[in-house]
């Protein structure tokens, strides 16, 4: 996934807008699903009437017949047992031997409803306790499975899709090896905008039980774990739906503290992940936020890898871009100084990624956090980018200039002071002939408004209720109006 067009796109698509019992039961239902139809009962009468007297051995024999109805019907009727609410006899189908003869229809690609039916009563066989799920696992199921991935037939890929998910959820031992025939590729084929939501959810479901063993992880497992959670950044590269149904499956605690893993390729993993979901509503970016996610970001901001810091600012421009208690959240936890410091030090992405952060904040914040903000030196490294060729980090950098100065208020002359005497002014003075039209009308007004020497007193609006102690007081309107500027 390209770096740089990846943040891009968040810009432009994604950006922001303004019982511990209860939790392991939620656990265990997410591990392992059984197939249960909706259009047709599954009472035992309904396997009798078609099958009365009938035993479940002779079902195993009738599924080897060279009769393909007979077979089919066999097959079925184990899959309709299977399907059973009531205690499926998932053992006594494995006593009578229709287990490898199971297994064996799914290599019928000439008959995809042979390879549905067996791979569906096979998935409910998977589903039962950890010996059920490994008789199929034993029985060679694996391979075809990912074979069947490959199937031009949808409801057949489906299947095969979710009799894995019942075979990684029986634990690491499954789950290495099932990534270790290649199950993540073929899985993030799925992840594309023509994909039925159904079928998305249960691919996301698989995902997410790779990601779920908390064992320490043996000595060739980075490689799988980077994979797994690269797999959960592209869902959540996905809007807010997709984003809502990596949250709804419960692995974002898992996943937060990936952003401190030894290996590098795993925390960038992780904060691409963990980032992409932030960019959704303030109510799914808090739910990262409630996993103490900004306890990760001072050494994240401190990484000696330069991508680490652009995707940690990145992921921090989108918290300021919330509610005023999730930029509190960020000034609480001390990382805007370090946000300022990426602004002047960083490289150009870093820099880039800096000036949203800071610019989102004099939108969001409330006058208290804009005017910390202010304290904290923000205005030179600010007002140093005024110069760079990008027009939208210029861009970017007057609207966050304007909202200060419109926020100060009677305060305001103070800001252009500082504006001035750190060149910011001769900086804002040239852009008035810039090529693009929004920035030169920008910088016009701003040098007309507030560095004209006695228009500021003019505008209603600016007019402040008191000045205490050289803080910023603002009347109602003045605060409104930096709310709803729009960049």
């Amino acid at each position: 996934m390209a770096e740089n067009a990846g943040l891009e796109n968040h810009r432009i698509k994604s950006f922001k807008n303004k019982g511990r019992d209860v939790e392991n039961k939620r656990d265990e239902h997410l591990l392992k699903k059984r197939n249960v139809p909706q259009e047709e009962s599954l009472e035992d009468s309904d396997v009798d009437s078609d099958f009365k007297g009938v035993s479940v051995s002779v079902w195993a024999y009738n599924a080897t017949s060279d009769n393909a109805v007979i077979q089919l019907s066999a097959v079925q009727a184990a899959r309709k047992l299977l399907s059973s609410d009531r205690n499926p006899p998932i053992d006594d189908l494995i006593k009578s031997g229709i287990l490898p003869i199971l297994v064996k229809c799914l290599e019928r690609d000439d008959n995809p409803s042979l390879q549905f039916e067996a791979a569906w009563a096979l998935t409910n066989i998977a589903s039962g306790t950890s010996a059920q799920t490994q008789a199929v696992v034993k029985s060679n199921a694996v391979p075809l499975f990912l074979r069947l991935l490959h199937s031009p037939h949808q409801n057949v890929c489906e299947q095969a899709v979710w009799a894995l998910g019942n075979i990684i959820g029986d634990g690491p031992q499954c789950r290495d090896y099932v990534i270790s025939l290649g199950v993540v590729k073929p899985l993030l084929s799925f992840i594309n905008p023509s994909i039925p939501i159904t079928f998305l959810r249960n691919v996301t479901w698989v995902i997410v039980n790779l990601c779920r063993n908390k064992d320490p992880p043996p000595p060739m497992e980075t490689v799988q774990e980077v994979n797994t959670v690269w797999a959960l950044s592209y869902l959540t590269d996905g809007g807010n739906e997709q984003i809502q149904m990596v949250i709804d499956s419960g692995v974002v605690p898992f996943l937060v503290p990936l952003l401190s893993h030894q290996e590098v390729k795993v925390q960038t993993a992780a904060l691409r992940a963990v980032g992409n979901i932030v960019t959704g509503t303030d109510e799914q970016t808090q739910v990262v936020l409630n996993c103490d996610v900004l306890s990760h970001f001072p050494n994240l901001l401190t990484h000696p890898k330069e991508k680490i810091n652009k995707e940690a600012v990145w992921f921090l421009s989108n918290i300021t871009a919330g509610n005023q208690q999730q930029v509190q959240a960020v000034i609480d936890a001390g990382l805007i100084p370090m946000i300022i410091h990426q602004l002047a030090k960083g490289d150009f992405g870093t820099q880039k990624e800096a000036a949203w952060a800071i610019s989102n904040l004099t939108i969001s914040g409330r006058k208290d956090q804009v005017e910390f903000l202010v304290e904290q030196n923000v205005i030179p490294p600010f007002c140093n980018l005024l110069s760079v060729k990008d027009s939208q980090v210029v861009q970017v950098v007057l609207d966050g200039l304007k909202n200060i100065l419109i926020m100060a208020g009677d305060e305001a002359s103070t800001i252009a002071e500082i504006i001035e005497e750190c060149g910011g002014l001769e900086k804002i003075e040239n852009l008035q002939q810039h090529e693009n039209e929004d920035i030169y009308k920008l910088a016009f007004e701003i040098i007309d408004q507030y560095f004209s020497g006695d228009d500021i007193d003019e505008d209603p609006s600016l007019i402040p209720e008191t000045t205490q102690g050289g803080t910023f007081n603002f009347d109602p309107a003045s605060n409104m109006q930096a709310k709803e500027f729009n960049f």
